[in-house]
């Protein structure tokens, strides 16, 4: 028996050992969740349950409920709960008001996850103060399953009371594709063009879904200038 522990252990050492070295990002979904469930079953092992856990999680269009985790064969009730707890505990975490600086569009996808389980369309903006630290994230408007109107009035209206130095909107897509629609590119435009008149220059126009995310700037810097 004890020369299956170093086996074992080794397994888990893996994804320890990597996020040692290259940090949590450089980990998959998987990795994390072997992580935090530690170890397998009788049935399978930590990599395979990280795995149904995964794909479980990539198409859910809600936080899960424990019930439903549970339905996920091999995982039992306290497995279940530990799950649950990491996905509440970063919620609470990730919208809370601590202040960080904004360098990438990364650096705000924490505070914008919401957005990814929503099953209408959001745009919120993101107002951030002379350090291009979070002031405020606030939910403008919410519109049909795949649209949401703004006008630069109500669009800036946020930004003005937090006297934001400079905002980012964001929105999502309910179809789970961060491909900037036609209608993205129009908007993004006339808010871009507001924002210079208001001094308030907008930084970026980034579109959440269930697979990713995409920044406008970095595919349609032209608009920013």
């Amino acid at each position: 028996m004890h020369d299956l522990l170093p086996c074992k252990n080794a397994e888990i050492l893996k994804p320890r050992e990597k996020i040692e070295k290259l940090g949590a990002a450089a980990l998959t979904t998987e990795e994390l969740l072997a992580l935090i469930l530690g170890s397998g079953n009788r049935d399978c092992d930590v990599f395979e349950l990280s795995r149904r856990i995964a794909e479980y999680l990539s198409n859910v269009t809600c936080v899960p409920s424990l019930s439903s985790l549970r339905k996920i064969h091999g995982l039992g009730r306290a497995k279940s709960t530990q799950v649950l707890a990491c996905l509440e505990l970063s919620s609470r975490y990730i919208l809370s008001d601590k202040v960080i600086a904004v360098r990438t569009p990364e650096d705000l996808l924490g505070r914008l996850s919401f957005l990814k389980f929503e099953q209408q369309e959001h745009l919120v903006v993101v107002s951030l103060n002379a350090a291009n630290k979070i002031i405020n994230v606030n939910e403008l408007t919410t519109g049909l399953v795949n649209q949401t109107p703004v006008h630069p009035r109500e669009a800036f209206s946020e930004a003005v009371k937090d006297r934001a130095v400079s905002v980012v909107f964001a929105h999502n897509h309910p179809s789970g594709s961060t491909e900037p629609s036609e209608e993205d590119i129009a908007i993004t435009r006339i808010l871009c063009a507001a924002g210079r008149v208001l001094q308030i220059p907008v930084l970026d126009h980034i579109i959440i879904g269930r697979s990713g995310y995409t920044s406008i700037r970095r595919c349609r810097p032209e608009l920013f200038d």
